[in-house]
Order: C-alpha cells, then sequence, then structure tokens
C-alpha cells in the first residue's frame, strides 16, 4: 500500500510543503513498532522512536511533473542496523521531529523491503515516490 497521510493532503492544498525546494527524507520503519494512522500522524513524532530504524539524507534529484513526485533512485541508507524494516515514508525536515510533516507511507511497491538491517548500506528501489 502507497498513500498519504491526511494531514499532508491539507499542508500541500495550503502551500506548505514546497517538493522542490524543501528538504524531503525518508525513514525506514518497523512496522512492530508502528501502527500507520492516516487519519492522525501528522508529524515524525508521531512514528515512536523505536519505529524508526532510519532516516536517511536528502532526496537527491527530485522532480515533480504531471502529479508525480520522483527523486534519484536506487535511493541509499547508509551503515543500518536495528530492526527488521518493512516500510518507509517520506516526511518534511524541518530539524524537528515534533515539527516535520509526515507526506506518505509505503509498505509496498518499493524494491528492497523488507529487510533485516546488518550494519551495512540499505538500497531501496522506487519507480517513483508518489502522484498528487
Amino acid at each position: 500500500m502507497t498513500d498519504f497521510y491526511d494531514k499532508a493532503l491539507e499542508k500541500f492544498a495550503n502551500g506548505e510543503i514546497n517538493l522542490s525546494e524543501d528538504d524531503i527524507k525518508p525513514v525506514l520503519l518497523d512496522v512492530a513498532d508502528y501502527a500507520w494512522d492516516k487519519a492522525t500522524d501528522e508529524f515524525l513524532a508521531d512514528i515512536p522512536s523505536a519505529a524508526r530504524v532510519a532516516i536517511g539524507p536528502n532526496l537527491t534529484g527530485k522532480t515533480t511533473t504531471a502529479g508525480v513526485f520522483d527523486a534519484t533512485s536506487p535511493y541509499a541508507f547508509s551503515a543500518v542496523t536495528g530492526d527488521p524494516c518493512e516500510a518507509v515514508a517520506y516526511f518534511k525536515d524541518t530539524g524537528d521531529p515534533a515539527t516535520s510533516p509526515l507526506l506518505s507511507y509505503h509498505d509496498s511497491a518499493v524494491s528492497g523491503l523488507p529487510v533485516t538491517p546488518n550494519g551495512g548500506d540499505i538500497n531501496i528501489i522506487f519507480d517513483w515516490i508518489f502522484k498528487l
């Protein structure tokens, strides 16, 4: 499943998120520690820290064409350790998890998941990230 967090759609509609200019990052998730709730989850802090296995660097090569948001793929998380990862979420990084809006949640259509970290890099591959 790939879907938007409801609050992200509000932020898109209000012009609070600029995919081309904002720092957009993915976070690898352990779903054993996180029950996705598209209606109420709004910020990265709404995902328990135990579920946030790894936060990657800013996406590069970002494009928005015909409503499709994309970035350079494959995308690498470096030297990942921790619990198994079954999903990825994207968020706008403000520097504070309490104010970093969640954008979308993906537990399928992402090549490379699920994965069990072993201290090495984890690459995820996507055709595109999401379509507005």
